[in-house]
């Protein structure tokens, strides 16, 4: 499956402390997965259980407490800002977290070559890059060809979770997802409320969530 490399991201990286730069050296080998073909998520993980992506974990506290209080499913972070990677390696040790694995690559790549058919249970995407000028609505990550590589990936009655705090890009994603009949709306799940979601509700933006079911 070909899908065009528009990238839906800025590589931000900014300064690690000392601490993130510490825990990528000392804990990457442990926790982290390099892919050089595709993965079988089973290989990677000490216990079986239903597989999590979350893509864009940001400083992945909220996913790292996710994967704390639901300690029977296995999680993958995918992220390609190091900083926020090498927060995330430093907390798992600290709490002694078994379940998380993590990809410090693009998320169109570990979904379209990494990841096996029917290999993810659930697929979060909380607060993507929204690209709010309309000229750049084409790098947003979330479209026709996105939702061919999430069909891909999910098992048989997987989930995609999605959260954004943009009305138009909420309106973007029901379009497409409506328009395919592969996934149809479901329950929304649980999910822990992100930093900078907290920080958005402040400034009086509202949060859409929208959850969608790969159809037998």
């Amino acid at each position: 499956m070909g899908l065009k490399q528009i990238r839906s991201y800025v590589l931000r990286q900014g300064r690690m402390t000392p601490g993130q730069k510490r825990s990528l050296s000392e804990h990457w080998a442990t926790f982290g997965v390099e892919p050089q073909g595709e993965c079988d998520p089973k290989t990677i993980y000490p216990q079986a259980g239903p597989l999590t992506v979350e893509i864009g974990f940001g400083m992945g506290d909220s996913f790292l407490t996710m994967a704390e209080a639901d300690a029977h499913r296995n999680f993958l972070g995918v992220e390609v800002h190091r900083p926020g990677v090498g927060h995330l390696l430093l907390k798992i040790c600290e709490k002694g977290i078994t379940n998380i694995r993590v990809m410090n690559m693009d998320a169109s790549t570990v979904l379209q070559r990494h990841l096996p058919p029917g290999s993810v249970n659930r697929l979060q995407l909380f607060f993507p890059d929204p690209w709010p000028k309309k000229r750049h609505h084409k790098r947003r990550l979330i479209n026709s060809e996105f939702i061919d590589l999430a069909a891909r990936v999910l098992e048989s009655d997987g989930v995609i979770h999605i959260a954004t705090d943009w009305a138009d890009y909420a309106e973007q994603i029901t379009e497409v997802f409506t328009t395919d009949e592969r996934f149809k709306l479901t329950q929304i799940p649980h999910r822990e409320e992100t930093k900078f979601e907290v920080r958005g509700r402040r400034h009086g933006h509202e949060v859409f969530d929208m959850a969608y079911r790969l159809a037998n």
